[in-house]
């Protein structure tokens, strides 16, 4: 390809233009923040929320950026390896121990301004400030897009960039389907699942109360609904510049709120580390809140024809409840799946249905976990996935059991950091040793 466009600049657009700098004489990012000036962009209101990278994602980010872990951790990151250092509870007991454990401790804009600096130092990747706001189209694909300026004056100037392949990175507030819509083209379908959660993160200076943790994340067990049974549900992690990062959640009206003496009681009801922290640690700037209503998916590989030279990545295709921090991990995935299809030789002119068909696997696994998880909660009522009473039942029993044992406890942690299908946990053989795991308790 002569060039490629992104649109968007976060996380997800830095990773797809990652991959085209590999197919592409040009790639050109359009992102109307200033990245140079603010470091990241505001176009993410989630952005200073804790997020965590899943072990596929980390797996990912290696062998797209060589050697980032490293460089992380020589900039303030922590590296939490083994069961010490990585703590997962449920109803305020601490589950079953899992030697392979391996996760990163960071903020967000920290990971995101050391790939967007990896990405910008490729000699053919150049992001300009402008605001994507229609497609063109010649013939059966898209040839590029229509931007404007990011000004400070009233009177955008209008631009126009012809690309082979274009690339929606726009997130959740992504005006495709309107663009399409205007082109002549369907509008994929999607599905959208009501979650009405809300949480929060605030940060902690953090010292010698927690030696070796690096990770440590409570959640109400499987019969709990979402008013905690034994514990407030939250996370914290240990980040750079010597802080705790520290969220909660809640659904509907148990939602968190920006009051930090709020926040610390809600901490003190939640596990041993969240406590030590709220006890012995200052806070440090305030508590900054987040409401997520909804989950949502694009069905693409549902259309019968869609135009060439297009392609979506991040939550643009799928947002699904970021309290199973699949998001980052989800990008990771997708901008593999767009290299394996343009590896195949594919035309970036034709539709791009290999993309698709590969990213609805990943996308339909972080989707089965989260909404089978989300459906469990009383305010939530659909849509029912096929098989559902199968995934909730067996999800039960294999959560209830990997308190106790690390076989299943490994598989469960597989699943979650999407190193495994969701339809591991449903495996005869785990389904046995989980029930005889509970029977023996």
């Amino acid at each position: 390809m002569r060039r490629a466009a992104v649109l968007g600049g976060s996380v997800a657009g830095l990773l797809a233009a990652r991959v085209l700098s590999e197919y592409a004489d040009e790639v050109v990012v359009l992102e109307p923040d200033d990245l140079a000036e603010h470091g990241t962009g505001r176009g993410a209101p989630q952005r200073d929320q804790l997020h965590a990278v899943l072990a596929m994602g980390h797996v990912q980010l290696e062998r797209w950026f060589p050697g980032i872990t490293a460089e992380l951790i020589g900039g303030g990151a922590h590296l939490g390896e083994g069961p010490e250092a990585v703590r997962f509870f449920v109803d305020g007991v601490l589950k079953a121990p899992v030697p392979h454990l391996r996760m990163l401790g960071a903020t967000r804009p920290f990971i995101e301004q050391h790939i967007r600096r990896r990405v910008l130092a490729l000699p053919n990747v150049v992001v300009r400030r402008e605001r994507a706001y229609d497609l063109l189209f010649s013939g059966r694909r898209v040839c590029g897009v229509r931007s404007s300026a990011v000004t400070d004056t009233s009177s955008p100037t209008s631009d126009t960039v012809e690309a082979a392949l274009v690339v929606d990175a726009m997130g959740r507030s992504s005006r495709l389907a309107t663009w399409l819509e205007r082109g002549g083209w369907e509008p994929p379908p999607s599905d959208r699942m009501t979650v009405d959660l809300g949480y929060a993160t605030a940060s902690f200076h953090r010292g010698d109360e927690l030696p070796g943790t690096v990770i440590a994340h409570s959640m109400p067990g499987p019969a709990s609904a979402y008013l905690p049974a034994r514990c407030e549900p939250g996370a914290l992690a240990a980040v750079e510049g010597d802080r705790w990062s520290v969220v909660l959640a809640g659904y509907v009206d148990h939602r968190p709120g920006r009051d930090p003496q709020e926040f610390l009681t809600r901490m003190r009801r939640c596990v041993a580390p969240l406590r030590e922290v709220a006890e012995r640690c200052a806070m440090d700037g305030d508590v900054r809140t987040f409401h997520f209503p909804e989950s949502r998916r694009r069905r693409f590989t549902q259309l019968t024809r869609f135009p060439g030279g297009l392609v979506a990545v991040g939550d643009s295709v799928a947002s699904v409840n970021p309290i199973y921090g699949q998001g980052l991990t989800l990008a990771t995935l997708q901008a593999s799946s767009l290299s394996a299809h343009l590896r195949t030789g594919a035309d970036p002119h034709a539709p791009a249905w290999g993309y698709f068909r590969r990213v609805r696997t990943v996308v339909d696994a972080a989707w089965q976990l989260s909404t089978t998880a989300d459906l469990a909660q009383p305010h939530v009522t659909g849509p029912y996935l096929r098989g559902y009473r199968l995934m909730r039942w067996a999800g039960d029993r294999i959560t209830s059991a990997s308190v106790l044992d690390t076989r299943v406890n490994e598989t469960f942690t597989d699943v979650v950091n999407m190193r495994a299908r969701p339809r591991a946990l449903t495996r005869p053989s785990l389904l046995l040793r989980a029930a005889r795991v509970l029977a023996a308790r």
